[in-house]
């Protein structure tokens, strides 16, 4: 199942579960703009090589788009689609006043120099200068980029406009604008609401097992905050594989490891496994935090953890989630889970407009506020009406972009 098609079967459950008007439904389901570019850009050698961007807004019924950009060599429009309409859900259901955006670029950034990436990002910025902006469309980083590559869109959009523009994009470096706080912000987040869950429950995560696929910023990261909890990370692993101990991984040590080698297999002291055989582990909590689909109808049978915590965005997909469920797995779902990246973007860019910033304390005590709140009104939602924690985070998040949308009522 594709990524779009799992985002719109969410949709209209959830559509249904509240009874939404059929316009409504309509409205809500589209996509309300793409651009899409290609452009060359001179590699070292001096050849041109020709590359497609993209740039999608789902819904900005509740403010400008905000929403990650991408770069990977299997980026295409749908799965931009797809994620453009996360991201609204996302940004209302922990109530920011943004709508859904996403971007990418069909590139692998691992084969680039660093000349060439900033290339490469410079005139992808140049391409889509038409649909961003701190009033329009605000990017941030997303898998494949950093706050590397947030720097350069910055500066090259404030080459375009004259002056400096820091509220253009989020999650760049704190010397250009940025937020402390904002690279750990959505593992964080993970880390926040999966102890909102487990106190919820009566539970307490120290000693609990807990798999992470992906080593990017938000898995390493998580794997990081929750070690440091007292949780005990098991297993890791990146697109070449992962690593197992029953113990305990030395985060350090990986993180040491990783630095030396370039990727997670191979730590001394652990097993090697294969991505699918860390979907599989019998743990009590799974962190996919890669890329979507990685749960589906294949192997949703295999999983053995005691709750998922989507760290990425669609980790699990419509069917997997079906799975899952009849299975008795709760699911603390990616609009929920993982929107602390989200709303440290926001703090970051009201600072940037006001040229004001917050100190770390402010950041961290903010970001939890509003991520258990928000997990609040999903789980009492989800008892009320006896449905899952999935659909509750939906039901939600549509009916608070509906009713701006009923609102603002329908131009001319």
């Amino acid at each position: 199942m594709g990524p779009l098609e799992s985002a719109q079967l969410q949709f209209d459950k959830a559509a249904d579960c509240i009874g939404l008007d059929d316009n409504l439904r309509r409205a809500l389901r589209a996509i309300k703009r793409e651009l899409t570019v290609n452009f060359p850009v001179e590699m070292d050698d001096g050849t041109l090589q020709v590359f497609r961007g993209y740039r999608i807004h789902h819904n900005i019924i509740r403010g400008p788009a905000k929403g990650g950009l991408r770069y990977h060599p299997e980026t295409d429009a749908d799965e931009v689609r797809a994620l453009a309409m996360l991201m609204t859900w996302k940004c209302a259901l922990v109530g920011l006043p943004f709508g859904g955006a996403k971007g990418g670029v069909a590139v692998d950034p691992g084969k680039l120099s660093a000349g060439e990436l900033e290339n490469l990002t410079r005139r992808y910025a140049t391409e889509i200068v038409p649909l961003i902006g701190p009033e329009m469309d605000i990017p941030a980083p997303d898998v494949g980029t950093n706050a590397q590559v947030m720097a350069w869109i910055m500066d090259t959009i404030s080459m375009h406009r004259g002056y400096s523009v820091p509220a253009v994009v989020t999650g760049k470096p704190v010397a250009v604008g940025g937020s402390v706080g904002r690279g750990s912000a959505t593992a964080l987040g993970l880390l926040n609401c999966t102890k909102e869950h487990l106190a919820h429950a009566g539970l307490c995560g120290e000693g609990m097992s807990v798999a992470i696929q992906g080593a990017g910023n938000v898995g390493f990261s998580a794997a990081r905050l929750f070690a440091a909890e007292e949780f005990k990370v098991v297993a890791v692993s990146d697109v070449h594989g992962g690593v197992y101990s029953s113990e305990g991984i030395d985060i350090a040590a990986l993180e040491r490891h990783m630095a030396d080698s370039g990727m997670v297999p191979g730590l001394d002291g652990s097993e090697d496994i294969s991505n699918s055989e860390l979907l599989a582990l019998d743990v009590d909590l799974l962190l996919p935090a890669a890329l979507e689909g990685q749960i589906n109808a294949g192997n949703a049978e295999a999983i053995r953890a005691r709750l998922v915590v989507e760290g990425a965005n669609g980790p699990v997909d419509f069917e997997g989630d079906r799975i899952l469920r009849e299975r008795g797995i709760p699911i603390l779902p990616d609009i929920l889970a993982n929107s602390g990246g989200a709303i440290v973007s926001y703090f970051e860019w009201v600072q940037g407009l006001q040229q004001f910033f917050w100190d770390r304390e402010r950041i961290v005590a903010e970001l939890d506020r509003h991520i258990r709140q928000a997990y609040r009104r999903v789980s009492t939602l989800a008892e009320d009406d006896d449905c899952s924690l999935r659909d509750a985070a939906w039901a939600v998040a549509i009916g608070q972009v509906a009713e701006a949308a009923r609102l603002r009522g329908i131009f001319p």
